[in-house]
């Protein structure tokens, strides 16, 4: 049975649009220092490695071992936020993880790397999956996809701005008796403090508490946020253990797992792969040209999600978005143009930056209240392993074939998996449990 979504009239769109206006730059922000923090040791990877002798076996574990204390804690840390609310949860997060970041400075041994990034994990554990849940409770259902398309500006943003930040901060060497890589780290871990104590004041944990809506506005917002929940509730898990087994939530958790596989198996060596086709170093012109990829991310994020919802073919779209995803990895490596690789770079990058925001209408669409909190965090969490295991997989691809082109292949075709598990949605009988409206696909 179909999500019952709220009657989109004019004043209701009027107040989801003045939410919208008010929330998404300022979580845009958390999840551009987000993004950065977790990803910028692939802009350090050459540089790190070169001061403090770290192997690429070492790195690879080192950079995707973040992801397993992630991915222990984000059920933990969404039960919390549900519970006391964004306002101190959000900031508590990016407070402690802006400072581990930066503590990332000293990492000069394998152990003390190993470390601070599994602390990392365990600090930022709970952000993404709680901003998610944090739009249900302020977003009706029938501009969330609209709404999360805007949030996943965060990952392209953070590279056309991050990256030639990132690049500039390495040619800091030197000064101040300071690494580049330990510039780049303290500065940008330190600017995820000063929003993180920003956060506290800024965020409200529920429109109820809102002083910028009038009382009108709170409480059409709010029925329809509440009548939302109250179908999802009926139709679907109240409680968190039976949607943390919940057949539907573990089969959207393998999808996202596939996508996650994707993005970070080309996020942390995409610097690197760069600087190859360029053939120099990584620096401020290789930051500069490794933001074009999120560019094109950034239009697709904006337009393909915008098009779901227009249309309510949410899962024709993700899963054509996919097969476009993964023939631009597998292209970018078969060419032996650099235009031409960076060309199909741009279409790996924009698919699976694009079909993120549409891939999260399914859950946010079957789950609500506490099972909402619990589920949302177990898909990112089991997800995020796919972060772990991605940049092992690649590391062990290109030795076992012997070609550096062997990882990206292999990650490219992980991704046209998660197509083909997108497209068996309807198949499996999730469609009509799981969609925003009924599916006209």
């Amino acid at each position: 049975m179909p999500t019952r979504t709220a009657i989109a009239t004019p004043s209701l769109q009027a107040t989801t649009a003045k939410v919208v206006k008010r929330l998404l730059p300022f979580l845009l922000l958390m999840y551009i220092l987000a993004f950065l923090d977790r990803a910028n040791v692939g802009f350090a990877k050459k540089a790190f490695q070169a001061d403090t002798g770290i192997s690429d076996a070492a790195f690879a574990f080192g950079a995707s071992i973040f992801f397993l204390s992630y991915a222990l804690f984000e059920v933990p840390s969404n039960l919390i936020m549900h519970r006391i609310g964004a306002k101190v949860w959000m900031a508590r997060i990016m407070v402690t993880w802006g400072l581990i970041s930066a503590a990332m400075m000293f990492a000069h041994t394998e152990t003390t790397f190993y470390v601070l990034r599994v602390l990392l994990g365990a600090a930022e554990a709970g952000f993404f999956p709680g901003v998610i849940l944090y739009l249900t409770y302020w977003i009706p259902s029938f501009g969330r996809a609209r709404a999360m398309g805007l949030f996943y500006f965060g990952a392209p943003l953070a590279f056309i701005f991050g990256g030639p930040l990132s690049g500039l901060l390495l040619e800091f060497h030197g000064t101040g008796g300071l690494q580049g890589w330990q510039w780049m780290f303290m500065v940008e871990g330190l600017l995820a403090v000063v929003v993180g104590v920003w956060a506290y004041f800024y965020l409200d944990n529920k429109p109820q508490e809102a002083a910028w809506l009038s009382a009108s506005e709170k409480a059409e917002l709010s029925a329809a946020i509440a009548a939302e929940e109250g179908a999802k509730t009926a139709h679907g898990p109240t409680q968190v253990l039976s949607a943390l087994r919940n057949p539907r939530v573990l089969y959207l958790a393998l999808i996202y797992f596939v996508i996650q596989m994707s993005v970070y198996g080309v996020v942390f060596y995409l610097p690197t792969q760069v600087a190859g086709l360029l053939g120099k170093s990584i620096g401020f012109e290789v930051g500069v040209v490794t933001a074009i990829p999120w560019v094109c991310a950034l239009v697709a994020a904006y337009f393909l999600p915008r098009l779901a919802d227009a249309t309510a073919r949410h899962r024709l779209i993700a899963a054509s978005i996919l097969v476009v995803s993964g023939l631009g990895i597998a292209a970018s490596v078969a060419s032996s143009s650099p235009a031409l690789s960076l060309f199909a770079l741009c279409f790996g990058a924009a698919g699976f930056i694009a079909v993120q925001p549409i891939f999260w209408t399914f859950p946010t669409s079957y789950l609500g209240g506490i099972a909402a909190a619990g589920g949302i965090a177990l898909i990112n969490a089991l997800g995020a392993l796919g972060g772990f295991v991605a940049p092992n997989v690649k590391t062990w691809a290109e030795a076992a074939f012997a070609s550096p082109a062997a990882g990206l292949y292999l990650l490219a075709g992980t991704t046209l998996i998660g197509a083909s598990l997108v497209a068996a949605l309807g198949i499996v009988g999730l469609r009509s449990a799981i969609a925003a409206s009924p599916a006209r696909t």
